[in-house]
């Protein structure tokens, strides 16, 4: 099962050196006539490769990415707060405050990308890209919170927190069920999804005043909503390739990829959030 998420899709994907890059991918369940009998793939690292992870006792495991992931969202957390502290928003400064944000936020992009085409997570690189995350997230909602809606940060705060647990109960007691099908229609979902966005952006940009509605009004609200659902979605698919990853024995270093990737999918369902909350306040 693959994700559009570009951390996770690399769960599984063989590597140019080592052994691991001399068994191939094959389905999991196979028949003799070569049928696969489940739409997964094998994982080179699974139990029977010489040279796995986890039969030199180096496998990754649950503990292993809930310390990489709690350690990287709190680098984003210290500097949010660091940035929202230290970077006023007042009309002295919001000039400098907006410019640093929009850097940090183009810095923790390109680090993003470095990331991803890596062939081999970087814990300097993930932590530096949940940092200058941070400071982008911090003076965003510091200006949100003063300009627009107060008190909606905390708020934001508490529905990521609401519904990334709401998508872990559902996960674990199995009423999502994550499968080929299912990832295939989020793909699909969150393409659309971001060529709506990129189209309303270019519309704002060369004059249209509001774009297509998505950042105000009822439409903004569906639209936000959309997102959150999206990014409830990637969270599933997140959790079932930290499952199989630890099932099949990846390698431990693998943990700072399931972190880079939880990352990721927490701060859009933060902005989604923060996005929703605000249109909803600011009509009320």
């Amino acid at each position: 099962m693959r994700t559009s998420n570009p951390i996770f899709s690399r769960w599984g994907a063989a590597r140019d050196t080592g052994g691991t890059n001399a068994h191939a991918r094959q389905p999991i369940g196979a028949s003799a006539a070569g049928g696969p009998t489940e739409s997964h793939l094998a994982n080179p690292y699974a139990p029977g490769a010489d040279t796995s992870a986890r039969a030199s006792g180096n496998a990754v495991t649950m503990d292993d990415v809930l310390v990489r992931t709690g350690m990287t969202l709190g680098t984003a957390a210290l500097t949010a707060v660091l940035a929202w502290l230290l970077l006023p928003v007042d009309e002295a400064n919001l000039g400098m405050s907006y410019g640093l944000a929009v850097g940090a936020a183009l810095v923790a992009f390109v680090l993003s990308l470095i990331q991803t085409f890596r062939r081999t997570p970087s814990p300097a690189l993930i932590l530096g890209y949940a940092a200058f995350e941070g400071v982008f997230l911090g003076v965003l909602s510091s200006t949100v919170s003063t300009y627009l809606s107060p008190g909606v940060v905390v708020q934001a705060v508490l529905g990521t927190f609401a519904v990334s647990a709401g998508v872990l109960i559902a996960y674990r007691r199995r009423w999502i069920r994550v499968d080929q099908r299912f990832a295939g229609f989020v793909g699909a979902a969150a393409t659309g999804f971001l060529i709506l966005l990129l189209a309303d952006s270019l519309f704002s940009a060369f004059g249209a005043g509001n774009g297509l509605g998505f950042h105000s009004g009822g439409l903004g609200i569906v639209f936000g909503v959309v997102g959150i659902l999206l990014g409830a979605a990637f969270l599933a698919m997140d959790f079932k390739q930290v499952e199989d990853a630890v099932a099949y024995g990846a390698p431990r270093e693998e943990a700072w990829l399931a972190a880079f990737g939880l990352t990721m999918t927490l701060v859009w369902i933060y902005l989604e959030v923060l996005r929703v909350l605000t249109l909803f306040n600011s009509d009320n």
